[in-house]
């Protein structure tokens, strides 16, 4: 197969396969198959090594080898995670290796002989996407092995699994859910949309059993993926037309993209290939799916990984089709008040459940970012994710609880869980009634000193929340929200329509629009850089938000006319975000009044005024502020990437997500030095992030001078009960002294001194 060109490799492989066929079919017992699969594989390869290793009993054993010694056949054994062949199984990825000596998990066992050869290759024998096994092979010299060749090897393991399950080899005891019992847990995930529900488990797709691997016919298996991909399209037409919450918003993006992707012709050429090889429909549709599982694994970019999830969504849609097997949950209908359980979910999917009765959705992955979570959202589902144990520990129509404010899930509550949950529920029904009576009420504080709340946005409809919050207005727009769900970059007038209705919809009240915070961490795949910046070690401190725009003004002028010409005959307020440095700011400053000037000068309206502010996020600019701050009308401090760059400390890693805290005297310190010099400047501060979205920090902030906040709408009451209950002259008047002791517990001093005062601390 080496050198060959793609039909010519394609017909081997399906040369292989057919072998195989005749061998699954053969009345012999497993081992028997086993030695001829690897004497076809190898041969066929031209590998002087083919190995077959399966997990029995949680170790991978060697089960049947052309090329190793036969004595270590059923002796070898590995550890999952021990050698390569066991970091292929706990991983569940490819390894492709021109010396294989040199990975630094090699692990050697003498009594193969393999110190003879170099290269390896070695792929995952999934079953039920798990790994039950690997097949490898090896050369004497050293070279990596070619793509078609790689590919042959995952299609080939593909049918291996079908031979080992038939034969009764797979490890029943890796498979079933060992970790499950019948007691109540309390499993915690990533709150994507808040919310609480209660209902029973139904599992979002039950798992497809693929029968026949081999093709008898790929002409006829050809037609009936074509058949497929069109019933497939009507029903994504359908729903995306039906769609019940309006057709304006972002979720209407994310379904029109999600919708590109069923028409993609390299997804569906990429399912020919497979059957070309010689697999059925059903097998080359999760052969494609696998390629796509594996890939997943190995993008650390949050928005492509969102997309390929899109493309899983779709293929186990193709596969129900191909199958004949279309009952999903959603098809079958919710029969009671149901929780959602999915390792992830598709938009559509999503909107295919009656609203009445699902409760809430349990993943196993999901994002903040994902297309599904901006769904959910429009339709009012809480979501819980990253949840990676929960189809483990659950079992069609179990009780579940879901505290999505906690990103909680609490399977088989005793009624002691449910008795708290219900308490909670009620304390937080009744809270939220408290805080909608308190609406109207102005955020004065009991010696009359009055705070600004704004909320943050993203998305079209969060405009809604500054009626139902009594917000003063939207304190941090995050525009790139709409180029994370766009397949495109973003049209400049779609950009104005939304910048607009925003603008309409807020009245007269502020908006503070942040340029695009995009790449690094948020890179989207239609906006490639070079080699050097498709993978970034440290994203958050990489080529992003200003950087990334005034290396690509293009679309920063987009975006700043498109502003511009929105906020015509308005004030129109623009933050800046990432500012390292003040000639940063004068760049982007200087970019967006040429664009004004350039809309004056074709007799078009503009703003009548131009605020201009930063964010201060990079510690650096806190040491130019004398430069800057006469240039500024506002300053807005992003606490959220200011404490983990102050702390060096990614608080997205799991193990330093509760290292640092936002009421720790170094931040407060430097925190209170901006705040002093800014105000004496004359200059507007306010908060942005999380920080300013919890009453005992908000309450710090406020000691610490700053005035004006912008948080999450569901933050707004709380913190505007603590402000109306809060002194702010007797807070201040604390501050300099609990900041110059340098006590090591400040949230204690601050908590005492709220409970003393009677300050409302939620």
């Amino acid at each position: 197969m080496p050198q060959t060109p793609q039909g010519t490799a394609t017909s081997a492989a399906r040369e292989i396969l057919t072998r195989l066929h005749d061998v699954m079919a053969a009345r012999t017992n497993a081992q028997a198959k086993l030695n001829q699969v690897v004497q076809i594989i190898g041969e066929a390869m031209h590998s002087e090594v083919c190995s077959i290793y399966l997990l029995r009993d949680g170790v991978l054993e060697l089960y049947a080898t052309r090329g190793l010694r036969q004595e270590s056949v059923h002796v070898t054994k590995l550890a999952l995670g021990e050698g390569l062949v066991g970091k292929i199984a706990e991983q569940v990825e490819t390894l492709n290796l021109d010396e294989a000596t040199s990975h630094p998990d090699f692990a050697y066992k003498p009594e193969t002989g393999e110190e003879l050869y170099h290269s390896f290759a070695g792929v995952p024998i999934v079953r039920r996407e798990q790994a039950v096994g690997v097949l490898a092979v090896q050369h004497e010299a050293s070279r990596r092995y070619a793509g078609i060749e790689i590919e042959a090897l995952q299609t080939v393991a593909m049918v291996l699994a079908e031979l080992i399950a038939g034969a009764g080899l797979i490890d029943d005891a890796a498979s079933r859910s060992a970790s499950r019992d019948q007691g109540a847990v309390r499993l915690t995930g990533l709150k994507l949309v808040e919310g609480m529900g209660r209902g029973h488990v139904v599992f979002h797709q039950p798992r497809i059993h693929i029968e026949h691997t081999v093709a008898e016919d790929t002409e006829a298996e050809r037609h009936r993926v074509y058949a497929a991909f069109r019933q497939m399209r009507e029903q994504i037409e359908r729903m995306t037309s039906q769609a019940e919450f309006g057709v304006a918003g972002e979720h209407q993006d994310v379904l029109n993209t999600y919708k590109m992707f069923a028409y993609d012709e390299g997804w569906g050429r990429r399912i020919n290939e497979a059957i070309d090889s010689g697999l059925t429909a059903e097998a080359a549709i999760e052969r494609v799916q696998q390629r796509t599982r594996m890939r997943m694994r190995e993008i650390s970019d949050p928005l492509l990984a969102d997309r390929m999830h899109d493309l899983e969504d779709l293929s186990n849609r193709l596969l129900r089709i191909v199958s004949g097997q279309l009952g999903t949950a959603a098809q079958l209908g919710l029969r009671q008040d149901s929780i959602l359980i999915a390792r992830n979910l598709g938009p559509a999917e999503l909107l295919e459940y009656d609203k009445r009765r699902l409760k809430g959705v349990v993943l196993e992955e999901g994002s903040l970012t994902a297309h599904v979570t901006i769904v959910a959202r429009a339709m009012g589902v809480p979501v819980v994710g990253r949840v990676r144990s929960i189809r483990r520990m659950v079992a069609e129509g179990d009780f579940l609880l879901l505290d999505g404010n906690q990103a909680s899930v609490f399977v088989r509550p005793t009624p002691l869980m449910e008795d708290a949950f219900d308490a909670k529920l009620v304390v937080t029904q009744k809270r939220r009634a408290e805080f909608a009576a308190m609406r109207d009420l102005p955020p004065c504080s009991k010696d009359a000193k009055r705070i600004t709340l704004m909320v943050n946005a993203g998305l079209r409809d969060d405009v809604a929340a500054l009626d139902v919050t009594g917000a003063d207005g939207i304190g941090l727009f995050r525009t790139e929200f709409q180029f994370l769900v766009s397949a495109t970059l973003p049209r400049r007038e779609t950009q104005q329509r939304l910048y607009r209705d925003v603008l309409e919809s807020a009245g007269d009240r502020p908006v503070i629009f942040r340029t695009v915070d995009i790449g690094g961490d948020k890179a989207l795949p239609y906006m490639k850089g070079g080699d050097d910046e498709d993978r970034e070690e440290n994203p958050a401190m990489g080529w992003r938000a200003i950087r990334l725009a005034l290396d690509r003004d293009a679309l920063m002028k987009a975006q700043a006319r498109a502003l511009i010409e929105a906020a015509a005959g308005r004030t129109l307020n623009v933050m800046f975000p990432m500012v390292s440095e003040p000639w940063e700011f004068d760049q982007a400053q200087a970019l967006f009044e040429a664009q004004r000037a350039w809309v004056a000068g074709r007799n078009r309206a503009v703003p009548h005024a131009i605020r201009y502010g930063t964010m201060l996020e990079v510690p650096a600019l806190a040491e130019m502020l004398d430069v800057l701050l006469p240039k500024l009308d506002f300053l807005s401090i992003g606490t959220n990437d200011l404490t983990q760059f102050l702390f060096a400390a990614d608080r997205a890693h799991p193990k330093l997500a509760e290292r640092y805290d936002w009421l720790s005297p170094a931040i407060l310190r430097f925190l209170a030095r901006v705040a002093k010099q800014t105000i004496a400047a004359g200059v507007q501060i306010g908060g942005c992030g999380e920080m300013g979205g919890r009453t005992l920090e908000a309450m710090a902030l406020i000691g610490l001078g700053i005035e004006r906040l912008s948080i999450t709408p569901a933050a707004i009451g709380p913190v505007k009960a603590m402000i109306r209950s809060l002194d702010v002259a007797a807070l201040r008047a604390e501050m300099p002294a609990w900041l110059a002791s340098g006590t090591h517990d400040m949230r204690g001093v601050l908590s005492g001194w709220a409970a003393e005062q009677g300050v409302n601390i939620a």
